[in-house]
């Protein structure tokens, strides 16, 4: 179909560590022996780089090769390699942030220069027409705390908030971005540094009736999402007035033949970049990822206000991608006692890189504005993370009675506190990969409490595995697969997941395998005090900890 080839293959089991997304640019090889017999050349083999389109259910990997490709090896089906493309352009823009930082007196106001580099400046504030009512429109209503939060926010050039788990950070950042475009101070910058955490911010801020532009990278536009109509692209597709009837046509055109000629091509091209610009600028907030502020098509954009959301989870020099276009009035919205940004370099982790600006900020002393009321979990499963991380500060949202679940048998030790440790005495063992434990024992437990959930009628979407291991994740989808007493469908549907990728999400009943058992008592990622607070705050209704009591967990606890 219009000349674009899609290979479509199976990754091999092994090669499950590399979690592939769409997206990632893969290159695909097929050595020389193979097709010189067939091209009659002798040439040193065919390869194409393409980028990932979809990933089925079974696991099949759709890839999308780039350029016409007329010659190619199009009826051989093996021998082929597959390898991973390393895309610079986020470093690239992270290092184009720092030098603007370095070398350009307009990127940022003086005050927000100053107290980046941490040096004393006279405290300003902002003169801002504070709202009367500062819930937003079509959003719940505020507590006390978010209100003071979003009061400070638009009264200062530099605010942190810190948000503990269930405390309502999305709901208060988009809070904040409405009252910020009603500023009369441009446009408002909204970024994350996951394109989940943008989607879900941009939602909110589309509900508040803003013209919202969600902008995502081009390798991502055939992604679907939840907001795919507020993406860039769609909005562009779907504009159906007289003045761009030309574009619509261009459009349907190349759908329809693949490829324009090439005066075609670069009518549409310019067509298609004077659209791009007059919606970016008709918008009231535009949203991206942290390196999508970094895009081409924003170069000439300036924003004053920018707010960056789950702010902890970037690195440092991700963040300043968006707060270097004129920022004035910046906010960083996070939670330092949860997990950082993931740096894959162990050098570059220990020289600072797993620094987040958020927390380099409150060690030089800027004060963070806390959010303190959680609407998550049962008041008996938020009161250990409350004291031990947030010194006791956090107030409960919920009613125990609001977390009792009616109707479902299950035999808590103790009725009112739906939450236990399981003592499991098996060994841990090194997964397949060679670089992951697993614990057989934990995971026939595991399965044991899902079915006996199940049983008591909870649905599988209200259950929720988490573990740190990669492996023992593995090893627990194995073992539920193998399940006969529910259906297949029922166990498909209960997600399991490492502890990293479900912060931020929560679920009704939270089981946590802790894995790690040995002899001389280490409990391995556990050790994190930020990975402990995110496994065990996860949970609405009911917690249930699977591990060896005699490893140091209990004194982790």
């Amino acid at each position: 179909l219009n000349k674009k080839r899609i290979a479509y293959f199976h990754f091999t089991k092994e090669d499950t560590e590399a979690r592939l997304a769409p997206g990632d640019e893969l290159r695909l090889r097929l050595n020389s022996s193979a097709y010189a017999d067939l091209s009659g050349s002798d040439e040193a083999g065919w390869s194409a780089v393409g980028h990932v389109s979809k990933i089925t259910a079974n696991e099949e990997v759709a890839l999308e090769l780039r350029g016409g490709q007329q010659l190619g090896p199009w009826d051989i089906n093996h021998g082929f390699q597959v390898e991973f493309v390393w895309k610079s352009t986020s470093f690239d823009r992270m290092q184009a942030a720092m030098r603007t930082f370095a070398v350009d007196d307009t990127s940022v106001s003086g005050y927000l220069y100053h107290k980046l580099l941490g040096h004393d400046v006279e405290p300003q504030t902002i003169r801002s027409t504070v709202p009367k009512h500062f819930t937003a429109p079509n959003l719940p209503q505020l507590n006390h705390s978010q209100v003071y939060a979003v009061r400070k926010a638009l009264s200062n050039p530099l605010c942190l908030i810190q948000g503990p788990p269930g405390t309502g950070k999305t709901v208060t950042s988009a809070t904040i971005v409405y009252h910020l475009t009603r500023q009369n101070q441009g446009q408002v910058l909204v970024c994350a540094p996951s394109n989940i955490a943008v989607d879900q911010l941009a939602e909110k801020l589309h509900k508040t009736g803003l013209k919202v532009v969600r902008l995502s990278a081009k390798s991502r536009e055939a992604v679907a999402s939840s907001v795919d109509f507020l993406t860039l692209h769609h909005q562009v597709r779907h504009l159906d007035t007289p003045d761009h009837q030309e574009l619509q046509k261009l459009m349907a055109l190349k759908d329809e033949l693949g490829e324009l000629s090439h005066v075609d091509e670069k009518k549409f091209k310019q067509l298609q970049n004077s659209t791009e610009r007059e919606l970016l600028t008709a918008a009231d907030v535009i949203c991206t990822t942290c390196v999508g502020a970094g895009d081409p098509r924003l170069q000439n954009f300036r924003f004053k206000q920018v707010l960056v959301d789950e702010s902890t989870q970037a690195a440092e020099p991700e963040c300043l991608i968006p707060i270097m276009m004129g920022a004035k009035q910046m906010v960083l919205v996070g939670d330092h006692c949860q997990l950082g940004p993931v740096i894959m370099c162990k050098k570059a982790a220990k020289a600072g890189l797993h620094q987040s600006l958020f927390e380099r900020l409150i060690f030089l002393g800027v004060r963070p504005v806390r959010l303190e009321v959680q609407y998550r979990m049962h008041p008996c499963l938020s009161e250990f993370p409350s004291q031990s991380f947030y010194d006791g500060s956090l107030q409960n949202g919920v009613t125990l009675n609001e977390r009792l679940y009616a109707g479902i048998e299950f035999p808590w030790p103790r009725p009112d506190m739906p939450m236990f440790f399981l003592n499991s005495t098996g060994a841990e063992e090194i997964s397949a990969s060679g670089t992951s434990y697993l614990n057989r024992t934990e995971a026939t437990n595991i399965e044991k409490l899902v079915t006996y959930f199940l049983k008591s009628g909870v649905k599988p979407y209200q259950v929720g595995i988490i573990t740190p291991y990669e492996g023992q994740r593995a090893y627990i989808c194995a073992v539920l697969q193998r399940q006969t007493t529910f259906s297949h469908k029922a166990y498909e549907e209960i997600e399991v997941a490492s502890v990293d990728s479900f912060q931020g999400r929560e679920k009704d009943f939270i089981l946590l395998s802790c894995v790690r058992s040995n002899q001389n008592q280490g409990i391995g990622f556990l050790n994190d005090p930020r990975r402990l607070n995110v496994a065990l705050t996860r949970a609405k209704y009911g917690l249930i900890i699977c591990g060896n009591a005699k490893a140091k967990i209990l004194k982790a606890l």
